[in-house]
């Protein structure tokens, strides 16, 4: 057991109660399978996953690329994540490397990262595609790239290297922060070389997705159909130096009046925002969510994915509420969030049976799959969750019709 695997245990006290009575059925560390086996890849359940559905049409919209630049990438990670003296941002860092399979590969690990991307994908059919994403630096009010208040930055011309290297497997999506003051050149240059949409995280980027300053910005997005794929609800995974509140769905309506396509991301599935509609009374962010969903105005240009919905720390009402509403899912993406399914005690199966949205025959498959393709587990999931009878339907897997415009890439 190598040196980042020790210290990975030995940091998992600093969870504390969070992983408190959790139990996978796995542990608390990605095993890092590989090579799924002949009796997974060809059981009924996940052939099952798969009937109905066009795999050239299955691009998962929600692919964070990660690393430590050591590969000459240029992706650069916060000092805080790297100290004893930042222990929730330490921790994070080793559950992600833990998650995509990198914690065994020093010197190498941007490399590693995507070898497993690669390694994952092979195991589904032919015509699957993930979407990396860029990240952005946050920056301050007059434009200014603010590195040392970054978690992390991903480099758009990265990403779409890997994206025009693996043609057959990637597609990307850039990130750019509205304020820069290069923002609407940025976006051009973006769109000119295939990225499929912009990427922010708000509440990390220090972006308020309602500031004049996005004004052109979203004026450029419109005119060049090129959807924003933003952060919904309270902000877990990524620290950052803007307010929670950049979160707050509402805040997405000057986007949508605009004309630009928004998705969503986890349908503002966590956390509770104020809801300047009504008193400014605090209500949950999902509700906001369906607020907007159901206000006649968004109904072409407003879109959510369903990554994260399926972590332990959402309510089960979100997935119930996603099944029934019918009306909604023609407006609805998939999404994994990867490497988040990577990481084992995130995501319990058997908390969906507990819920009555999973059959408990099932879970026994589910784990194996967890262990060896977290991807695949996350795909065979979210088909097989189900209320009243009702399931999420086919089409919303089916997500390049979304994204693609234009002549097809060669």
């Amino acid at each position: 057991m190598n040196r980042l695997r020790r210290l990975l245990l030995a940091s998992i006290g600093v969870l504390g109660t969070t992983l408190a009575g959790c139990k996978t059925g796995l542990g608390v560390l990605n095993p890092c399978h590989r090579q799924l086996p002949e009796s997974l890849a060809q059981h009924s359940l996940v052939n099952d996953a798969w009937e109905g559905i066009d795999a050239h049409h299955f691009w998962d919209c929600h692919v964070h690329l990660a690393g430590t630049g050591d590969s000459g990438s240029g992706i650069t990670l916060a000092p805080e994540m790297n100290s004893f003296f930042h222990p929730q941002q330490y921790l994070q860092r080793l559950f992600y490397l833990n998650a995509g399979c990198v914690q065994d590969t020093p010197g190498r690990i941007d490399t590693s990262y995507v070898e497993r991307l690669l390694q994952l994908i092979a195991d589904m059919p032919s015509g699957v595609k993930m979407m990396l994403m860029a990240f952005d630096w946050a920056h301050d009010e007059s434009g200014r790239p603010l590195p040392e208040h970054s978690a992390f930055f991903v480099p758009n011309e990265y990403t779409r290297t890997l994206a025009q290297r693996h043609p057959d497997h990637f597609e990307w999506i850039a990130s750019i922060h509205p304020y820069r003051r290069d923002a609407v050149a940025a976006v051009e240059r973006a769109h000119a070389h295939g990225a499929r949409a912009i990427k922010w995280l708000p509440p990390a980027m220090n972006i308020d997705p309602d500031a004049n300053q996005c004004q052109p910005f979203y004026t450029a997005l419109a005119r060049l159909n090129l959807p924003l794929l933003t952060h919904g609800g309270e902000e877990k995974a990524v620290h950052g130096i803007g307010k929670p509140d950049f979160g707050n769905p509402l805040k997405l309506r000057r986007a949508l009046d605009t004309g630009v396509r928004v998705i969503m991301a986890h349908c503002a599935s966590l956390g509770e925002d104020i809801d300047t509609d009504h008193g400014h009374r605090r209500t949950t962010s999902f509700e906001l969510f369906g607020r907007m969903m159901e206000h006649p105005a968004h109904r072409d240009h407003l879109f959510a994915d369903i990554s994260a919905v399926t972590l332990r720390n959402r309510d089960p009402v979100v997935v119930r509420t996603l099944i029934e509403r019918n009306d909604w899912h023609p407006r609805l993406l998939n999404g994994t969030d990867y490497p988040l399914p990577g990481i084992i005690p995130l995501i319990v199966p058997a908390h969906f049976v507990r819920w009555g949205l999973l059959a408990e025959d099932k879970l026994s498959v589910l784990r194996q799959l967890q262990a060896y393709n977290p991807l695949l587990f996350d795909f065979v999931l979210k088909r097989n969750l189900s209320w009243n009878n009702q399931r999420l339907p086919t089409s919303l897997f089916e997500t390049r019709p979304f994204f693609f415009s234009g002549p097809e890439k060669s």
